[in-house]
């Protein structure tokens, strides 16, 4: 078994790209590899899409604010947090992070648009790969506290949500029994339990 000593030394050399689908909204790539031992093995399967937000967010009362809607990779009404894409000034899906909206931005636009909330007291939890196995993009995590509804919703015209609330113990029998099925989200709801418990501790 090879011993490596640093990281470079695992580093993998991609040495030929074929670009399956490149458009405005994705670019899906099949990748030759060449192992740090000198082997050479395809096809890898990578793709680029735009980063996106995720939003633990909480109303005056403690209740979180959830949204349903249908996810077409399962087939299945997911309950998850508000998130959504960071929007891009140059009209496409990905590429330069240069192009991007601020995500904290993008954060409180897609709450107030996806639930009709806001909130004054937000806080970044993490970025984070969003699948580093397989795609180049980022979500950032955000938590939003004492939200309040000022509006409606304003969704685009690819959405069809509904907005739910839950207690904290809702949501975590909701993971438990697998009813919250984005991982992202379920990472989210650890990272805010956790800021939510240190908060407790240094108040008492």
């Amino acid at each position: 078994m090879a011993n490596y000593e640093d990281d470079k030394e695992l580093e993998w050399e991609e040495i030929e790209t074929e670009h399956i689908i490149r458009d405005e909204w994705i670019d899906f790539r099949k990748s030759s590899y060449r192992y740090p031992d000198g082997r050479v093995f395809s096809p890898f399967y990578t793709y680029s899409r735009r980063d996106y937000t995720v939003i633990v967010a909480s109303d005056e009362e403690g209740d979180y604010i959830c949204v349903r809607q249908f996810r077409q990779g399962i087939k299945e009404v997911t309950t998850e947090f508000p998130a959504g894409g960071i929007e891009r000034t140059d009209g496409k899906e990905y590429g330069s992070r240069d192009a991007a909206e601020a995500a904290l931005e993008c954060a409180k636009r897609e709450l107030l648009e996806e639930t009709g909330y806001v909130s004054s007291d937000w806080k970044h939890l993490i970025t984070i790969p969003a699948n580093a196995t397989i795609a180049d993009n980022y979500a950032y995590i955000f938590m939003a506290g004492k939200c309040r509804k000022t509006g409606e919703q304003h969704l685009d015209e690819t959405e069809c949500l509904q907005v739910v609330k839950h207690t904290a113990e809702e949501i975590e029998d909701l993971i438990r029994h697998g009813k919250f099925e984005q991982s992202v989200h379920v990472l989210a709801w650890l990272m805010a339990k956790e800021m939510i418990c240190r908060k407790r501790k240094i108040l008492l």
